[in-house]
């Protein structure tokens, strides 16, 4: 393949509304979530797969020659036509390559247009050792008796779900043209329209059982079954095959035509940005409601506080998308209830979920930055201190959940049963790692936030003063030279976790204001980078600690007790890099090791897991397999800005 990406490596094509298709450039759907056409129905929630895959095959005098993949339970592929993968591109959007001869191909190409929430197909002939060429530039190479047959697979399913044969899905179509056809598969659900320049033919048909690894590996369900209603044929010889796919009724347009506008169009709005980061970056921006959100990651997040405004920094601002970190900013002001900020909106559009001592903190912090950039015009600043003031002031009387400011300044927090840091794996009633007490990374959170108020107003002074006081004397740990998780944990005075964790990285790097200067600075990131860096960001926890789980896998039990036990973060890759600059001075030098030890390895992980994007997670163990969710914001965010970081 021409960029050496591996099979199972993972492409996306978001719509900027919550709805997205994804799939692996090797073809096979891996995935319950890989998909042609998957929509969010309450935007960006309420998502639904309509479109899952693929059939597709050529007729030749020679036979029929697959160029799509399936594999089905137990473990069978078929058709395999990764066969015959000879190219991969990810930009401007994917494209494939087929071989079909020694001197033959079949290039074939696809993308979401943002402006129509619509996927557009394409497949074109063309001589095996050609360029690619763009989607709506040029032409087929002509070549007789070549008739490309296309299935689709589709169901009608949640998109954390699984689909089986019933007798309820509606085959039933309704012609709009030659090649323009539609169904509603079920009721209550998004119809589907396929507007193409070839021929339909009604031939109902039921795939069962296809497979997917990446589920099986989660311990998940692994197998469904998908409804073909029909087969597609077009003149390939002489044409270039298209299909564009989308929900609700169908269309009266050319379909050659209408997707050489949206390849134009996309094509433009895509070479607007500055970098390919930065349009990957896009992709997390959506919709809700009225307004803008950040998904917190692909394919199966949906938009959460802590994340969103730690991922804003990097995403929005670090990009120049001032207008976009705004209007989040203020959407989410409108919702501080009892000083605190909600950390999610659950997929059912439901009552937002206030269960985050760190959410509302962040949100301080990128209002912060926001504010720094000078955009802010004087009425959005004073709804933004407003907002942060009465975080505080909650925060300082005490709200949900035992949060409140104690009397050596510092935050405690915490109650049975409830995960409140971002550390936050629950199995059942399990609480993985419940961190009650007074976390270090709230402290930094805490004192940072008083320092940015207090530069408004005195009134947070004096608490900000005696907060870093207590901060000094309490997390500094005389023995390790590091700093403690938690302080007063489990609300007894004086109980220590002495845990070696990364939280402690933020006393000195990721926010604002570094909490400790010179030999204890020092010696915090010397703890952390000897004990927790990886090449893709920093465990969770030491490996000598006996809670250290390596490897993220099993059923959920098992990942979600490795979650925080281990696991490595590459979000936290910002915090840590400041820090490092911070303690060895941000010179020429120090910044051109930065690159080749921390930011180098990143650089080459956007060409594996998600393409042009970084990892939820990866484990402790080397090689540091990435895990996960492919797609993730802050890990994203936080690369940008360590790239914005070197690059001064």
């Amino acid at each position: 393949m021409s960029d050496k990406f591996d099979a199972d490596a993972e492409w996306l094509e978001a719509d900027g509304y919550g709805g997205f298709a994804s799939g692996t450039v090797g073809g096979e759907r891996t995935r319950c979530y890989h998909a042609l056409l998957l929509s969010a129905t309450t935007p960006p929630t309420g998502r639904y797969v309509l479109v899952n895959g693929l059939e597709v095959w050529l007729e030749i005098a020679e036979g029929k020659v697959a160029l799509s993949t399936q594999r089905y339970v137990p473990d069978v592929v078929y058709p395999d036509g990764v066969s015959r993968l000879r190219a991969f591109e990810r930009a401007p959007w994917p494209r494939w390559r087929f071989a079909i001869s020694e001197t033959e191909a079949v290039d074939f190409e696809l993308l979401v247009a943002k402006e129509s929430r619509e996927t557009v197909l394409r497949w074109r002939k063309v001589p095996l050792n050609s360029e690619f060429s763009e989607l709506g530039k040029g032409t087929t190479a002509a070549a007789p008796d070549l008739t490309l047959k296309v299935r689709l697979l589709m169901s009608g399913r949640d998109y954390h779900g699984l689909h089986h044969q019933n007798p309820v899905f509606d085959f039933g179509f309704r012609n709009e043209g030659e090649g323009n056809v539609g169904w509603h598969p079920y009721g209550g659900l998004p119809s589907v329209a396929a507007l193409t320049n070839g021929r339909y033919e009604h031939a109902p048909e039921w795939f069962q059982q296809f497979f997917y690894r990446a589920e099986q590996a989660r311990g998940l369900d692994d197998s469904e079954d998908l409804a073909s209603p029909g087969v597609f044929s077009f003149d390939l010889g002489n044409n270039d095959a298209v299909m564009i796919l989308r929900t609700g009724d169908g269309l009266d347009d050319d379909a050659v035509i209408r997707a050489a506008t949206l390849a134009q169009r996309e094509r433009q709005r895509r070479g607007a940005f500055g970098s390919d980061l930065e349009r990957s970056a896009d992709t997390y921006l959506v919709a809700r409601a009225s307004d803008q959100t950040l998904l917190a990651g692909f394919p199966w997040f949906t938009d959460w506080g802590r994340d969103t405004f730690i991922a804003m920094r990097g995403l929005m601002l670090a990009t120049g998308r001032f207008a976009e970190a705004e209007a989040i900013l203020l959407g989410w002001a409108t919702v501080v209830s009892e000083g605190m900020i909600p950390n999610r909106f659950p997929d059912d559009d439901g009552t937002p979920e206030y269960n985050s001592v760190d959410a509302s903190l962040w949100f301080v912090i990128a209002v912060h930055d926001y504010l720094e950039t000078g955009h802010a015009t004087p009425g959005t600043r004073a709804q933004l201190q407003h907002a942060v003031g009465a975080i505080l002031e909650g925060y300082a009387r005490g709200t949900r959940f035992g949060i409140a400011a104690d009397t050596d300044g510092l935050i405690r927090a915490g109650v049975s049963g409830v995960q409140l840091t971002w550390m936050d794996a629950k199995v059942g009633d399990w609480v993985v790692t419940p961190r009650i007490g007074k976390p270090v990374e709230i402290q930094a959170l805490w004192v940072n936030a008083l320092r940015i108020a207090g530069a408004w107003t005195q009134d947070w002074r004096m608490l900000e003063h005696r907060a870093n006081n207590a901060f000094r004397e309490r997390f500094v740990d005389p023995a390790g030279g590091g700093l403690f998780d938690v302080v007063d944990a489990d609300h007894e005075a004086g109980k220590i976790d002495r845990s070696i964790r990364p939280n402690q990285i933020f006393a000195i790097g990721g926010l604002p204001f570094a909490l400790l200067e010179q030999e204890a600075a020092l010696r915090v990131v010397a703890q952390v980078e000897a004990e927790l860096l990886t090449p893709l960001g920093l465990r969770s926890l030491s490996p000598r600690d006996a809670s250290y789980t390596g490897r993220y896998e099993g059923d959920r039990v098992r990942r979600d007790g490795a979650y925080h036990q281990g696991t490595v973060w590459p979000w936290l890759s910002g915090a840590f890099v400041q820090a490092w600059l911070r303690v060895h001075g941000s010179t020429p030098a120090s910044r051109d090791e930065a690159v080749t030890r921390f930011l180098a390895p990143l650089r080459a992980h956007l060409r594996t897991a998600g393409l042009g994007h970084v990892s939820e997670i990866a484990d402790g163990d080397a090689p540091n397999t990435p895990r996960g969710a492919p797609f993730q914001a802050w890990s994203l965010g936080e690369m940008i800005r360590i790239e914005k970081m070197l690059a001064a």
